[in-house]
């Protein structure tokens, strides 16, 4: 049988629209723009100025703390702002534009096709080289991946759990990696359980993958400490609870992390980045993006350096087509709506999505017929519907003993609900008042 997690959960439809388009490496832009907040945490503090030269993968940009990234530049050229750049969504925030001149990239990177396996560094070397790449989660949280191999102390990590569910509909990215990529990402999970020193990782894929299902188990087998898990179709079983829960069969407590229950999860296309990173040199510049949409003439998968324009990747698909009623960046259940094509690619963009103008528009709002679909599909057992109604009333205080910094604002709730309530908006306003509160009290 397959496996599953155990709480709520939805089933929508799918839409791999692009699922057999083989990845394409984009054109370089004429310039690029880099934001130095593209990962959760401090934004990272730039090293160059207007005039300078650059090459590919050099750095612009450090980490300004713990929890934050280093920023490379994706092109070579030279370097025209550091600057206040809006981006996707039309928020304004400090960016690098770089002017492109040629392709020239900094000799350190190995750019062979060649496979390199063997791995002699210490965890320390692995996830210190990790931390100089700039790599973070890739599956669209884009949490520092060092911080998250960093294991607390009295803390143990025992299963390294890679998501190659990809179950938010339409995107496909993840899904060429395994198919292309399989024996790099194998030698990147490898490298992680070294950074992690544990014995056995974990691969789980959704059953609507079977090529890379079978793919991915044949490479595998020449990996006796990792074994791929076939799932169960079922939204959002890419959330790390939900896969943690699928895989090994152990709950995340309420308030808790993954390596609480001895888990640590990473997303298969971070696995890639690290093998690069670690084998090859190569920092996090690129990424494979799924262009998509039912009205959008050729869906596509773009290997996409970090910078390029949201205008010039739909351009590349054949244009925004005329009955377009919202563009997303990455999935329709967990994607944000974005308001400038000219904002750029960064590493948590996974995918871009148009939707038709009938799909886009919201249903209209009606009363609360107190059916509990909401509560039936949380996966995080919660009550959407009276966290939104505690929200709407401002009742922050109240509601912070019902448990709202436990969504994992999937969308199951919203998206069940005959009503047409947007109570994933009304969660979200909430969940972020009793964060303030509880921050208050430190």
């Amino acid at each position: 049988m397959l496996r599953t997690f155990k709480i709520g959960g939805i089933h929508p439809c799918d839409n791999k629209l692009s699922k057999s388009s083989s990845i394409e490496v984009f054109p370089l832009p004429a310039k690029v723009v880099i934001p130095l907040s593209q990962h959760i945490g401090a934004p990272a503090s730039p090293v160059v100025a207007k005039g300078d030269k650059v090459k590919v993968g050099t750095l612009i940009a450090t980490a300004a703390g713990f929890v934050s990234s280093n920023i490379h530049s994706s092109v070579s050229g030279t370097v025209a702002a550091v600057d206040m750049v809006p981006d996707t969504a039309g928020i304004r925030k400090m960016s690098v534009t770089i002017n492109v001149g040629g392709d020239e990239w900094e000799e350190s990177i190995d750019r062979s096709d060649i496979l390199v396996k063997e791995c002699n560094l210490s965890s320390k070397e692995i996830i210190d080289k990790i931390a100089a790449a700039g790599i973070v989660g890739m599956g669209g949280a884009t949490f520092p991946t060092q911080v998250k191999l960093s294991v607390p102390p009295g803390k143990k990590a025992e299963y390294l759990i890679i998501n190659g569910v990809e179950c938010e509909p339409y995107l496909t990215s993840d899904h060429r990696v395994m198919l292309e990529k399989a024996e790099q990402v194998m030698v990147g999970v490898d490298i992680l359980c070294k950074a992690l020193d544990v014995k056995k990782a974990y691969i789980g894929i959704e059953n609507n993958k079977p090529d890379a299902i079978a793919h991915m188990s044949k490479v595998a087998a020449a990996y006796p400490h990792i074994t791929v898990v076939p799932l169960k179709v079922q939204y959002p079983q890419g959330g790390e609870k939900q896969l943690i829960d699928a895989v090994i069969n152990r709950q995340v407590p309420s308030g808790g992390l993954p390596i609480d229950v001895g888990a640590v999860v990473q997303n298969v296309g971070t696995a890639l980045a690290v093998y690069e990173a670690v084998q090859k040199n190569k920092p996090l510049f690129e990424r494979v993006v799924t262009v998509t949409g039912k009205n959008l003439p050729t869906p596509k998968n773009f290997l996409v350096r970090i910078g390029t324009p949201v205008s010039a990747l739909l351009a590349q698909c054949g244009g925004v087509p005329e009955n377009t009623g919202k563009i997303i960046n990455g999935g329709p259940m967990m994607g944000r709506a974005i308001a400038n094509i000219e904002g750029t690619i960064t590493k948590g963009s996974s995918g871009i999505l148009t939707m038709e103008e009938k799909e886009a528009v919201r249903g209209e709002e009606s009363p609360c017929i107190r059916c509990s679909k909401c509560v039936s599909v949380c996966p995080m057992g919660l009550e959407p519907y009276l966290l939104c109604v505690m929200s709407k009333k401002g009742l922050f205080a109240e509601m912070e003993e019902h448990k709202p910094t436990d969504c994992i604002e999937c969308g199951s709730c919203a998206y069940t609900c005959p009503a047409h309530i947007p109570l994933l908006d009304f969660i979200r306003i909430g969940k972020g008042e009793v964060m303030k509160i509880i921050r208050s009290r430190k």
